[in-house]
């Protein structure tokens, strides 16, 4: 009886295809995921239909105001919205004098919810005017 000796190959998975896949699902992640500006207190803006944009180098501050007339201040440094103790005028002024300590210029944008008390929008432009701060815009959604 003969015998053949059977000559065992190494088995190798190529990984070079697995590579270029992960990659390719990698890219399209990116490029199809949509960034949010999340905000502290619940807000539904108002809709416009016309829309202008800010300059990116433009240092922003934002107020947010929600329906209950409560505020929180985002400053051209800071990463979050810091929630108000209280709704002072005193409060809102401090809190926007210290978010804006060092920026040159900044715009004012007021993100109010549309069923936000006319006088807390009114005390927040206020208050900007006192520290003389001029540019304020308001934070509106898009309809087509």
């Amino acid at each position: 009886m003969k015998f053949y000796q059977r000559h065992d190959e190494d088995l190798q998975i190529n990984l070079t295809p697995l590579i270029d896949v992960v990659f390719l699902l990698l890219i399209f992640f990116m490029v199809s995921t949509t960034f949010n500006r999340e905000s502290q207190l619940q807000i539904r803006l108002p809709e416009a239909s016309v829309e202008q944009k800010i300059a990116e180098d433009t240092p922003i501050l934002e107020i947010q105001i929600s329906r209950g007339k409560e505020y929180a201040i985002r400053g051209p440094a800071d990463d979050a919205p810091k929630p108000l103790i209280n709704s002072d005028e005193e409060t809102l002024y401090r809190a926007m004098q210290e978010a804006v300590a060092g920026a040159n210029n900044p715009v004012v944008v007021i993100r109010a919810d549309r069923d936000t008390p006319h006088s807390a929008v009114v005390q927040a432009m206020d208050v900007a005017r006192r520290l003389e701060l001029l540019r304020i815009t308001f934070a509106t959604i898009d309809t087509p």
